[in-house]
C-alpha cells in the first residue's frame, strides 16, 4: 500500500535546486532564518544560489529600474499616509518595508498573467501600469474599485481576508481548461499564463487558503500563492500563526514551497520568476513565503507600539530592503549621485500629482450608492434615503440662516 501513497517528491525540479529547497526548508539555530538570499544586509551579492545566475544576468537599466519602482511606491506610501492624517482619506494599509518582496514580484509577471491582491500591494500595482490616483479611489470612499481590472490584469483590492485566493485558483483553472480546448479546437491560445495570489501570514490562516491549496494541487492549477510573511497579523505574530515556517506547508498540499528574503528584489524577483515559468509549463502551483517586515502601522487605524517592541523595529530597519538595495547599485557601479536625486525628484512629482487627483474626486452620489444595495429599487431604502437628504438640508438651513443674521 506504501508505494500508492501521493508524494511530494517533485521529479520536474533540478536536483540541485530540489536540494536547495530541501535545505531551506528548516530553521537554523540561534533564530537565523535560512532562505534563498542573493543579497545580504550590506547589500553584497553571493553567489551559490540556483537563482544567482538570473539575477546576474540583469542589465543596468532593469536593475536600476527595481530601485526607482521601489522608490516611487515608497514616496507613494508616505504621501498617501499624510493624506489619511490630514482627513483626506477614510483610511490607508501603509506598505513600507515590503518594497522589495512586491517589485521583485510584480516584475516578474508577464502581462498575459493575472494578479489577485490584498489591500496591500500598491508596488504591485505600479509593477502592473495601474494608476496610482486611481488606486486611491477606493481609501477615498468615493469608488469600489477604482481601476478596470481587464487593462492590467491586476484585480480590485480584497477587503476581506484571504477571500481572494479561491477567487485567483479558479482564475488559474478557467485558463488551463480555456487553453486545453483551445489546443483540442486546434487553435491558438497564445502565450500560456499564470495567476499570482496574493495574502499574508494572518490570511494563511484562513480556510480560504487551505481550501484554495486543496484544489490548485489536485488540478495542477498554473497558480504562484506569494505569502508576504511581515511577521504581525496586525497584533498577532507570525510565531503564533503558525509552529513552522509558513512555505513547508505546501509540501501537506503536494506543491513545493520555498521561502525566500523578502527585503531583498533580486532574490524575490528570480524566486518568483522561476515559479511562474513552473505554473504557465503545467506543473502545478508554488507556495512562496518572502520573510519580510511591515516597518509602519497594519493600517492608519493601527498603533504598533501597543504590541511590538522599539528594538524589533531597530532589528529589522537594519535590513531595509531600498537602502539595500541601493548599496548594492553603489557598489557594483550601475548607479550614482545624480540618478538617486532624479529618482527622488520622480518621486515628489508623483506623490504632488496623486495629492492633486485625491482633491479633484467628484463626491459619490448618495441616491446611485443607495440604488446598489438591491438588485431593483426597495422602499424601505427609499425612505432611508428620504430621511437622510431631509438630516442634511437642515445643515443647509441652519448655514443659510447664519448667513443671512450676518449679513445684518
Amino acid at each position: 500500500m506504501a508505494g500508492h501513497l501521493p508524494t511530494t517528491e517533485f521529479d520536474d525540479i533540478p536536483d540541485e535546486l530540489l536540494d536547495e529547497l530541501e535545505a531551506l526548508s528548516h530553521e537554523r539555530t540561534e533564530g537565523h532564518v535560512n532562505m534563498v538570499q542573493l543579497l545580504d544586509e550590506e547589500g553584497r551579492f553571493h553567489n551559490g544560489s540556483h537563482f544567482s545566475e538570473h539575477a546576474r544576468s540583469l542589465s543596468g537599466e532593469e536593475l536600476r529600474g527595481l530601485y526607482r519602482e521601489m522608490a516611487m511606491i515608497r514616496r507613494f506610501d508616505v504621501e498617501a499616509t499624510a493624506l489619511q492624517r490630514q482627513g483626506q482619506l477614510a483610511l490607508w494599509v501603509p506598505m513600507r518595508g515590503q518594497e522589495a518582496a512586491q517589485i521583485g514580484s510584480g516584475r516578474a509577471t508577464q502581462p498575459q498573467d493575472y494578479i489577485f491582491p490584498t489591500y496591500r500591494e500598491h508596488g504591485v500595482a505600479l509593477t502592473r501600469g495601474v494608476e496610482l490616483g486611481e488606486l486611491l479611489r477606493i481609501f477615498r470612499g468615493v469608488s469600489n474599485g477604482g481601476w478596470d481590472p481587464t487593462e492590467t490584469n491586476f484585480h480590485l483590492y480584497t477587503l476581506v481576508l484571504a477571500a481572494q485566493v479561491p477567487h485567483a485558483v479558479g482564475y488559474a483553472m478557467a485558463l488551463q481548461r480555456d487553453a486545453a480546448r483551445a489546443a483540442a479546437a486546434g487553435r491558438d491560445a497564445g502565450e500560456p499564463g499564470a495567476v499570482v495570489a496574493y495574502f499574508g501570514d494572518g490570511a494563511s490562516s484562513e480556510g480560504d487558503v487551505h481550501e484554495s491549496m486543496v484544489f490548485a494541487a489536485s488540478f495542477k492549477a498554473p497558480v504562484v500563492f506569494f505569502c508576504q510573511n511581515n511577521q504581525w497579523a496586525i497584533s498577532v505574530p507570525a510565531q503564533v500563526q503558525s509552529r513552522i515556517p509558513l512555505h513547508n506547508r505546501a509540501k501537506g498540499y503536494g506543491f513545493p514551497g520555498l521561502r525566500v528574503d523578502g527585503n531583498d528584489v533580486l532574490a524575490v524577483r528570480a524566486v518568483t520568476e522561476w515559479a511562474l515559468e513552473r505554473a504557465r509549463s503545467g506543473k502545478g502551483p508554488v507556495l512562496i513565503e518572502a520573510y519580510t517586515y511591515r516597518q509602519g502601522a497594519h493600517t492608519t487605524a493601527d498603533d504598533p507600539t501597543k504590541y511590538r517592541l522599539s528594538e524589533e523595529e531597530q532589528e529589522w530597519l537594519a535590513k531595509d530592503p531600498v537602502t539595500r538595495f541601493e548599496k548594492f547599485l553603489r557598489a557594483e557601479g550601475h548607479a550614482d549621485d545624480a540618478f538617486f536625486a532624479q529618482v527622488a525628484a520622480e518621486g515628489d512629482a508623483l506623490a504632488a500629482k496623486s495629492r492633486k487627483d485625491v482633491l479633484a474626486f467628484e463626491p459619490p452620489n448618495l441616491a446611485e450608492a443607495m440604488g446598489n444595495v438591491y438588485a431593483e429599487w426597495h422602499p424601505l431604502v427609499a425612505e432611508e434615503l428620504a430621511w437622510h437628504l431631509e438630516y442634511e438640508s437642515g445643515f443647509k438651513d441652519a448655514e443659510e440662516a447664519n448667513t443671512s443674521e450676518g449679513g445684518h
